[in-house]
């Protein structure tokens, strides 16, 4: 293939191949070609345009295929276009040749037909230039179309309509003959050529003037007529073409065109008028009608009507969006004419009234629908309302007694109520769409729409009712908050109207259709209504009787009513189920007995109500067990069974009592059965396993029955097809845009489709798609329905006998019935069989014993034969299940022999497309079905149909059994790839378009074939490319189609591909093709588009964005036909799609696709997205709210900048969305949201104003999310300011992710203020509205939120300022304590616990924040007072803030303290294990009532932690004191609130003091343990936290310590619990918070321990010492019991944590116990911080023991320890101690210097190990090599806390003693200077300690080393400070040494450090070049000589006489020194830094 890429065509490579590979070469070279035209220069191609043109025409004459041509003539074009256009003519004329040529052989047909496309391709690019040539062309044309078969006829059109948009107005002269030819095309037998001549004559209306004024009838009837027998495609261009002709008619009026008189005028009315007559009477158009409906035959054919549909929407769509706001009305009420009475004829039977209700309500539904913003919306609903208005007063009229003569009759009642049923539905549907925006439009009094809609319920027709039923469902949905009001209304009505039937009915449907609302509303409604309904059903249950009139009407409602209760779930059924199921057991009688008695006793009319009754109860016992599953236990099922037998005993008994009584009971008793069955079907089996035999035969009476003259396949077996089996079938069955009513031709012209009034029992059911009305088919078909649906569980259930006995049965009735009855039968009974082998195969049963086989084959091989397309696919289907469920290989190869058989001998299509699907079938179900050979011959059979040229159809099954048998053979079919793909691509390139359905199963075998292949496809070997090509020719190929259908296949393709082998598609060709086709009229062709962007932007959005505006730029209007990618990009362009678009899943894909691309792009173009956002939330709000309140305290020139952001919007050229929907609204919301995440993920800066600013001046292309902050403020408030109740949530998310992320970013301007500030009045802007009375509880709990984080985040330090938002708070708190009545009662009473939570949620944040604000002020203040500064009177300002907030929050804190304990309490209740739930308060608890408590219990969830901290403060900051005289009584529970917890108990004995305390600290400790110990994986960070946080809250304050320390199996249970939390829990803020409450523990232990040691003593003062008794753990003996121990706890928590962070201190896993040598551990910070608060502790557990216990835990606390120290003793720069290293030190030192190391009892234990604990110490330094980063300094520490920390006992045993010496030594001989100071520093210490016994050792020692190192300092100077101040620390020891020695060594000492100190002196003449170490050193030892001279007088001055050179030394050295002052300061500085150094050790261990 790479030969065919040059710019001729290489014809060496081409005569080498085979006829289909030359088809394949010319297409891949034509495709290249026309790529690079467009790339070549003009120069080149004029050198070879002869060759290429002689090449082309060449192949022209070759037969080319469809897709060949069109390429061929595309290239000509181009070729002319781009080159010289000399040859032109010639080329047209050698076309026009062919087309006369007189050869009528099928092989020259492709080359007339590539002639034909090829002149109108030339007309097409090159137009005017050919001059009058095209003449004769069209001429030409028509002539050669008179004799062309339907290809011709269809190219011939298309080439006609190339021609004319090539000519403009130029092709004047040939307009009528093209219209006439086009005329008798419009009504071809080939629906391709129909659809051809319509795009013909829709380019031809253009230029063609007559078509829309002199011949526009004649164009309509022609339509009318093309409407006729048409198919979906035909119907979607004809509609086109007469919609777009009328729209033209009516916009031609203001034309000039209509300037010239010979143009007829049309007014608006007239071309509705002309659509009307089409809709009405069809095509037989006005004067033929008269004859026919004389005969009373004239009922319009359905596809017409259909059609005519269509083009009214095209009409208005064209017409546009502000003409149809201006002309609403006038459409309106046409529309409404449809239907109305003014012509009786389209609505004379039911049937049809049903169907132009759809016509009617579609068109309304798709014009105002997608055309109308919101605000035009609102209007449309209020002239909808006026026509609603109008027709009551008519039905009024009727109702009323007037006068006789002038009142309306019932027959205009009767025509009116579809025209009301129509706007009712519309009406409904707009104010769903409009959602909580509409809220303004049902305010309005003047337009009253509720009391329109409420007023008609009691309409004479129940369509009508259910209509305004339904219209009330969806304006509860829309608006929730009416919900309650309109139910309360609507049953206050019932109950008043009990005595009209229409009343009752009506009414009923009302409130069941407002219950079936509760369920999209999440607030709900109050509990109480449950049980008000209820009883209103048990009335008119039980009142039914006492009115006869009424008796069926309150049957029907009081089970309606119960039914639809039901759907409100569990919790609001359990209380009244008792009350349901006494209501369902009195329904039927007792026993067959009492039914026999019935029999003899009723009439017509008693039995018409029992049926209804008991069908109504069957139906609330379906829905209860629906909805309420949950409480279907054995015990309710026991009570749902008695009724069972007796229901299915009248079901045998109904034919009977049918014949009895007559047709009235027909219907009834119909929908008896269907109700039965459906319960049946819901049921177990087991339950009615008494009757299932019974059952059986019943449903195989109803399933054969002789009443059913309609064949409906299409409502009965499709579900029981396989779903990509239905694409073979009409592209009816296939979902599109006109779904809604293309569904009435796929019943066919004589069943009805479904409708609300067949069933009212649905009303209540939730919509199958979105909200449409439920549209439940004729109770024949639901009964049908429902019988195949339990036949198949039935006789799943049956014995073997019954089961054989019933399919014969089933099967002789097949075979007995007439013709016409056949078809019916037989589509029952397989329905029926194909269910039960759906059923079998699902449960996994098996079929029965073998003669059952028979009948089932016998059956499903009929079935295959059927005329009826459908049948076949059933029967396919079935005989593959019936294949898998015997599971029998040798039966299966049977099955597949048969077809084959069949499949060679048959000629017919039925025959050959049933068999071959058959195949298919069975491969999808058994993989290969055995062995390769059935393969092969599988593939070899349908190879041959696939290829068979006489029948499109067969060709279409047997290319989709193929696609079936690739896909379920996986890696069985790559030996057959090659030979499949050339196949396909053969047949792509050959297949005529017009057999499109077969171009759609080549995809679907292409996409089985790129699956099979797989990463395959990557590969590099030639055949791996050369099948990569193939594929990519094939999806070519595909993409030129022009059937929608194979393009979206294309699509899906190249999207299998570009996940497979994305480097060889052609990313910019794919998203071109994606771009044209985003926005096509076929809804899978856009499905597939929306799909595969959403794969490719995953991985290449920004490419994918790039191509898109690329392509946009270049291409010319006509190719992209939405230009909006031009101005917004693909972004914009699909925002916008989402606004317009209706189908969900494309919805949740264009969604998808944008959250892709703002993960990889938003940082990048932070701009663009913003603007887009910006765009599509302000083109929404009113320009004057937005002005008004939006207060930004920016600079003047800002403000300014922002009015004209707002007002612009009016004046642009272009916006991305016109009146965006709220819902797009809440989606840009959302994105505002993701990107603000997405640039925290990527770059610094964009939280940082100053960096953002220097980096934007660097570069002015970066951008940042900080310089953007005005406007994510204005687009956060726009959004919380909405009408949109869902808009305003989503805004106040936004501002709360603002908040949070910006809370503190400092103003660079202004120092000590923060960037946010400037915002505050947009904020408290933004929230006010939110704390309005009528404003819904969830959105003020998120406001309350944002509340509790704006005042938390600190960004207002002004007390004024924070008032506002507090105010809001403090209002929201005075309506909790105002009690139930002040809140709403909208809705359910778990949304007022929601909203109370919010609040005292966000009350508790802030008190939390505020507390923790004054701590570290206190603690501040602290610091100030020591360094007083002049920074004093600002921090007081601080403080005052600070204090401030606490105050502000400390006036509410007596009463949030209650409400904060009642809400715990709540929570600890609602937490307790279902086993406690019956000694729960009855009434509920203290914001909860007891029914609503599940529900609840999220809410609870949600705030419970943040309100237990809260709450945990504030008991300690009154450190458990009762503050409040009445607060003992309270007894927890909540004053103020509404239910008091425990008011039974208030009577009782006031709780003391002591108590209260009590209850309070275990509620806390209970909730938080009972949460810790059980930590789900949902259970947030914030949480944990939390619960953490309060109990260290509580463990601050003394009370509860003595709590915790008395009751030692409390601790250990805490301790375990926080062990697990550490275990379970990684996060390091969490395993430190559990740390702290670990120490406190231990800290409470510690004070319990030492309380009761000081009260023994104080108590046994008098008595001997001995017998006190030990306190603390371990008692007497030392034992700790794990499980009971605290200690034990603390010792296991600990070291879990100190070896998670160093595994090298678990012996086992190091392999050996002692010291094992490894590389030193470098922890994080975080790990450091553990395992120092780890150690702290260990150090702290002797305290809690007794001496014994004492000695049992201190080995494993000093293994730990020590085992610390060595792993991290890590060498730090500037020999720093590493902080673990620090802790480890501080541990040891508080071990060490305990008491219990000098307690008698344990004193000669703790001396044994505390010398073992040297000796491991001193081991750490075994020369073995493997440490080589060990750090002396921390090891040599170690050693001087020992030394100068324990008893000297323990230091004093000559070995350790010697050893310790020897390290000191060593380090001292080390050359690290660093090392050096620190060795210094410590033996000075050491040497001070007081105990000679100590210290003299090591003076002896070292002294001697220490002198002989000071003395070689003459030879090697020091080099830098550190040096320096090594020989400084060295002096400082020697000095210190002369102040502890005794007198008589003293002089010996002094004469060793004078020498050394005289010798750093320097002379003059050095000491001016001397570097500056050598001058400090000098200074140093100057001012040491000066102080020691004075000191030690005598010494002095005899050693100075003894040394006289060192005399004179000294004496210059002063005498210099006095002459230079300057140099005085500099050795102090040096000398402080010295001691500094030292100091800072010293503090930190000894």
């Amino acid at each position: 293939m790479e030969l065919a890429h040059s710019l001729l065509l290489n014809e060496e490579a081409y005569n080498q191949l085979g006829e289909v590979q030359k088809a394949e070469f010319v297409f891949e070279w034509l495709k290249f070609l026309e790529k690079v035209l467009l790339a070549t220069s003009r120069a080149d191609i004029r050198e070879k345009q002869k060759r290429i043109v002689e090449q082309l025409i060449s192949l022209l004459n070759s037969s080319p295929g469809p897709p060949t041509r069109k390429l061929l003539a595309q290239n000509l074009a181009i070729l002319y276009s781009i080159g010289d256009t000399f040859s032109v003519y010639q080329t047209i004329d050698k076309c026009n040749e062919l087309i006369r040529s007189k050869d009528d052989s099928p092989s020259y047909l492709p080359t007339k037909l590539a002639a034909v496309v090829c002149l109108g391709s030339l007309y097409k690019k090159l137009g005017r230039l050919l001059g009058n040539t095209f003449i004769d062309t069209v001429g030409n044309i028509l002539k050669a179309m008179k004799s062309a078969e339907s290809q011709g006829r269809y190219e011939i059109m298309l080439s006609l309509q190339n021609i004319l948009n090539g000519l403009g107005a130029a092709a004047a002269p040939c307009h009528r003959d093209i219209y006439k030819a086009a005329r008798s095309c419009l009504t071809d037998r080939s629906m391709a050529v129909r659809c051809a001549a319509a795009k013909c004559l829709l380019e031809l209306q253009k230029e063609a003037t007559f078509m829309w004024s002199t011949d526009m009838d004649s164009v309509a009837t022609l339509c009318f007529k093309s409407f006729e027998g048409s198919n979906y495609d035909v119907r979607i261009a004809v509609s086109k073409l007469l919609g777009t002709v009328l729209a033209r008619a009516v916009i031609s009026k203001q034309g000039t065109a209509a300037s010239r008189q010979n143009i007829r005028r049309v007014s608006l009315e007239e071309a509705m008028e002309l659509l009307g007559t089409g809709f009405l009477r069809g095509s037989s158009g006005f004067l033929r009608a008269s004859g026919d409906m004389l005969k009373g035959t004239s009922s319009v054919s359905r596809d017409v009507r259909v059609g005519v549909t269509q083009a009214y929407v095209v009409f208005v769509s064209t017409l546009g969006g502000h003409w149809l706001e201006r002309n609403f009305a006038t459409l309106l009420s046409h529309v409404l004419s449809l239907v109305s009475q003014s012509h009786p004829k389209a609505i004379q039977t039911q049937m049809d009234a049903v169907c132009c209700r759809r016509c009617v309500s579609f068109i309304l539904r798709t014009t105002i629908g997608s055309l109308l913003g919101e605000k035009a919306q609102i209007a449309a609903a209020k002239d909808i309302c006026q026509a609603i208005w109008k027709l009551k007063k008519v039905a009024d009229a009727v109702m009323s007694e007037g006068n006789l003569e002038t009142r309306p009759g019932p027959a205009d009642v009767a025509a009116s109520q579809h025209v009301l049923v129509c706007a009712l539905q519309e009406l409904g549907n707009l104010i769903y769409g409009l959602g909580t925006t509409a809220a303004p439009l049902l305010q309005d009094s003047s337009a009253g729409i509720l009391d329109n809609v409420i007023s008609i319920i009691i309409h004479p027709s129940i369509s009508v009712r259910l209509a305004a039923g339904w219209c009330l469902h969806c304006i509860a949905v829309a608006l929730p908050s009416y919900l309650t009001p309109l139910l309360d209304r609507c049953l206050e009505r019932l109950t008043m109207l009990k005595s009209s039937s229409e009343a009752v009915t009506g009414f009923s449907f009302a409130v069941a259709a407002l219950l079936g609302a509760v369920k999209h509303c999440p607030l709900g409604i109050p509990h109480g209504k449950g049980k008000i309904i209820v009883m209103l059903a048990e009335d008119l249950l039980c009142s039914a009787a006492q009115n006869s009139r009424l008796s069926l009407q309150r049957t029907q409602a009081g089970w309606l009513l119960m039914a639809a209760l039901m759907t409100l779930g569990s919790s609001f059924i359990s209380h009244h189920l008792s009350r349901v199921l006494r209501l369902w057991k009195c329904v039927f009688p007792i026993s067959s007995k009492d039914l026999e008695t019935e029999r003899s006793r009723g009439d017509s009319f008693t039995w018409q109500v029992t049926l209804e009754g008991r069908a109504g109860a069957l139906c609330a016992i379906k829905s209860f067990v629906t909805h309420c599953d949950d409480l279907l236990t054995d015990e309710v099922i026991q009570r749902l069974l008695p009724p069972l037998p007796c229901a299915i005993d009248l079901l045998t008994q109904l034919s009977s009592i049918q014949k009895t009584y007559g047709s009235p009971l027909k219907t009834p008793s119909m929908i008896y059965r269907q109700r039965l069955y459906e319960l049946l079907a819901l049921l177990p089996p087991e339950i009615y396993a008494g009757s299932l035999c019974v059952i059986l035969k019943e449903l195989a009476t109803d399933l054969t029955a002789s009443d059913i003259q309609m064949a409906a396949s299409t409502f009965l077996l499709p579900p029981l097809c396989h779903q990509d089996d239905l694409l073979l079938l009409s592209p009816l069955l296939q979902e599109t845009d006109h779904r809604f009513i293309e569904e009435q031709l796929l019943l066919g012209n004589g069943i009805a489709c479904g409708s609300l009034e067949y069933d009212p029992f649905s009303i209540y059911e939730h919509g199958i798609e979105g909200n449409s009305v439920p549209k439940p088919l004729p109770p024949m078909f639901s009964l049908i329905s429902s019988a195949t649906r339990l036949f198949g569980i039935v006789c799943a259930h049956v014995g073997e006998t019954q089961r054989l006995s019933v399919l014969e049965l089933l099967l002789d009735s097949i075979k007995h019935s007439k013709a016409s009855r056949q078809q019916v039968v037989q589509l029952h009974v397989l329905s029926a069989f194909s269910s039960f082998l759906k059923y079998v195969a699902s449960s996994r049963g098996n079929l029965g014993s073998e003669e059952i086989k028979r009948p089932a084959l016998t059956l499903l091989m009929g079935a295959l034969e059927s005329a009826n397309p459908l049948m076949r696919c059933a029967a396919a289907e079935g005989l593959a299940r019936l294949a898998q469920v015997i599971g029998d290989g040798s039966f299966t190869a049977g099955l597949a022999q048969v077809s084959f058989d069949k499949l060679k001998s048959a000629r017919d299509v039925v025959t050959r497309t049933g068999h071959s699907l058959a195949l298919g079938s069975l491969h999808r179900y058994l993989g290969g079905v055995g062995s390769s050979q059935h393969l092969n011959a599988c593939i070899g059979i349908l190879y041959t149909l696939s290829q068979d040229g006489t029948s499109p159809d067969v060709r279409t099954w047997a290319l989709h059994s193929l696609s079936l048998i690739i896909d379920s053979s996986g890696p069985l079919y790559h030996v057959h790839v090659e030979s499949t793909l050339s196949l396909i691509l053969m047949l792509l390139l050959t297949v005529p378009p017009t057999h499109a359905e077969v171009h759609q199963s080549l995809g679907r075998c292409l996409n089985a074939l790129i699956t099979t292949l797989g990463p395959e496809l990557q590969g590099n070997s030639t055949a791996v490319s050369a099948l990569r090509t193939s594929c990519l020719l094939g999806c070519a190929v595909m993409q030129d189609n022009p059937d929608c259908l194979v393009q979206a296949q294309a699509i899906s393709c190249l999207q299998q591909l570009h996940m497979f082998a994305p480097r060889y598609v052609n990313l910019s060709s794919l998203v071109s093709c994606l771009c044209v086709n985003l926005c096509s009229s076929y809804l899978l062709l856009r499905r597939a588009v929306l799909a595969c962007l959403r794969q490719i932007v995953q991985r290449e959005a920004a490419e994918v964005s790039e191509h898109a505006v690329i392509l946009a730029k270049d291409s010319r209007e006509d190719l992209i036909p939405d230009a909006s990618i031009r101005e917004v990009g693909l972004e914009g362009a699909l925002l916008n799609l989402l606004d317009k678009e209706s189908d969900q899943r494309l919805c949740q894909d264009i969604r998808e696709t944008l959250s892709h691309m703002i993960t990889s792009m938003a940082v990048g173009k932070l701009s663009f997205w913003l603007k887009l956002c910006k765009d599509v939330l302000a083109s929404s709000t009113d320009f004057t709210t937005v002005a008004s309140v939006d207060t930004t305290q920016e600079d003047e020139v800002d403000k300014g900048d922002d009015a004209s952001v707002l007002t612009c919007r009016n004046d642009e050229k272009y916006q991305p969305i016109a009146n965006p929907r709220w819902s797009t609204r809440v989606f840009a919301a959302e994105c505002v949201c993701k990107i603000i995440n997405q640039c925290e993920n990527s770059d610094s800066a964009h939280f940082d104003i100053i960096l953002a600013q220097e980096m934007k001046e660097r570069d002015s292309r970066n951008d940042f999310l900080v310089l953007h902050l005005a406007d994510l403020i204005r687009m956060a408030f726009m959004a919380a300011t909405d009408q949109s109740d869902q808009l305003r949530l989503s805004g106040l998310q936004t501002l709360l992710v603002i908040v949070r992320k910006f809370a503190t970013i400092p103003e660079p301007e202004f120092p000590g203020h923060v960037i946010l500030e400037q915002y505050q009045a947009n904020v408290g802007a933004a929230l006010r509205p939110a704390f309005t009375s009528d404003t819904p509880p969830d959105v003020t709990a998120k406001a309350c939120q944002v509340c509790s984080a704006w005042i938390a985040s600190g960004v207002v330090s002004d007390l004024n300022d924070l008032r506002r938002v507090h105010q809001l708070l403090v209002s929201s708190l005075m309506k909790i304590q105002a009690g139930k009545e002040a809140l709403s009662q909208l809705y359910n009473e778990s949304a007022s616990a929601m909203e109370i939570l919010a609040v005292l949620k966000a009350w508790a944040e802030v008190y939390i924040i505020a507390v923790e604000r004054q701590k570290k002020q206190t603690e501040k203040q602290k610091q100030i007072t020591k360094i007083v500064s002049p920074m004093e009177e600002n921090a007081r300002d601080v403080s005052s803030s600070i204090d401030g907030l606490l105050g502000l929050v400390q006036t509410d804190l007596g009463t949030l303290s209650k409400l904060w304990l009642a809400a715990l309490q709540d929570f600890a209740l609602l937490t307790l294990p279902s086993e406690f739930a019956s000694q729960l308060p009855l009434e509920g608890g203290a914001f909860y009532t007891a029914e609503t408590s599940e529900n609840a219990k999220l809410h609870y969830h949600n705030s419970w932690a943040l309100i237990l901290h809260a709450t945990a403060l504030w008991l300690t900051s009154t450190g458990f004191i009762v503050t409040d005289p009445d607060e003992g009584a309270t007894n927890l529970s909540r004053p103020v609130t509404p239910t008091t917890m425990c008011q039974g108990s208030s009577g009782s004995t006031v709780k003391s003091p002591e108590d209260v305390y009590t209850d309070r600290f275990h509620l806390i400790l209970g909730i938080s343990v009972e949460f810790l110990c059980s930590l789900r994986s949902d259970a947030t960070m914030e949480s944990i936290t939390a619960c953490l946080h309060a109990l260290q809250a509580l463990l601050d304050v003394p009370w509860p310590r003595s709590k915790i320390g008395s009751d030692q199996d409390l601790g250990v249970e805490l301790l375990n619990v926080l062990h697990r939390v550490i275990l379970t829990r990684e996060s390091p803020s969490i395993q430190l918070a559990s740390l702290e409450v670990v120490r406190q523990i231990i800290y409470a232990a510690q004070e319990h321990v030492k309380e009761k040691r000081r009260s023994a003593e104080v108590d046994d003062g008098a008595a001997e010492k001995e017998t006190l008794p030990e306190f603390g753990e371990g008692k007497d003996t030392g034992g700790l019991v794990p499980g009971r121990s605290l200690v034990f706890a603390t010792l296991e928590l600990c070291v879990c944590i100190l070896v998670r962070q160093l595994p090298e201190l678990n012996p086992k896993l190091t392999g050996s116990p002692g010291v094992k040598a490894a590389k030193v551990q470098i922890l994080s910070e975080d790990g450091n911080k553990l395992v120092s608060a780890a150690l702290i502790i260990l150090s702290e557990l002797p305290e809690v023991c007794s001496p014994e216990g004492s000695i049992s835990v201190l080995p494993t606390i000093l293994y730990l320890i020590i085992g610390v120290l060595r792993e991290t003793a890590v060498r730090l720069p500037g020999g720093q101690l590493s902080s673990t290293v620090a802790a480890a030190l501080q541990a040891l030192k508080g071990i060490l210097s305990s008491p219990l190391a000098r307690a008698e009892k344990s004193h000669s234990a703790w001396t044994d190990l505390l010398r073992s604990a040297l000796t491991t110490v001193l081991d750490c330094w075994e020369p073995d090599g493997a440490h080589q980063e060990l750090d002396e300094i921390s090891l040599l520490t170690a050693i001087t806390v020992f030394i100068l920390s324990t008893s000297p006992e323990v230091t004093t045993i000559q070995c350790l003693q010697e050893r310790c010496i020897e390290k000191f030594k060593a380090t001292l001989e080390l050359k690290d200077p660093v090392v050096q100071i620190k060795c210094y520093q410590l033996l000075l210490s050491v040497f001070q300690y007081p105990n000679p016994a100590v210290s003299y050792p090591y003076i002896h020692s070292l002294a001697s080393s220490i002198v002989r190192k000071l003395q070689e300092t003459d030879k090697i100077k020091p080099e830098d400070a550190a040096e320096l101040q090594a020989i400084q620390e060295g002096i400082k020891v020697l000095e210190a040494l002369v102040a502890i020695a005794e007198e008589q060594h003293r002089a010996q000492l002094v004469a060793g450090i004078l020498p050394i100190l005289i010798s750093f002196l320097l002379d003059e003449n050095t000491l001016g070049s001397a570097s500056t170490t050598m001058r400090s050193l000098h200074d140093f030892a100057l001012q040491n000589l000066m102080q020691i001279g004075p000191q030690y007088s005598s010494i002095f001055k005899n050693l100075m006489a003894s040394f006289p050179a060192m005399k004179a030394r000294l004496e210059a050295a002063i005498k210099s020194n006095q002459e230079s002052i300057k140099i005085k300061t500099t050795p102090k500085h040096i000398k402080n830094s010295g001691k500094n150094s030292s100091i800072q050790l010293k503090t930190n261990f000894f």
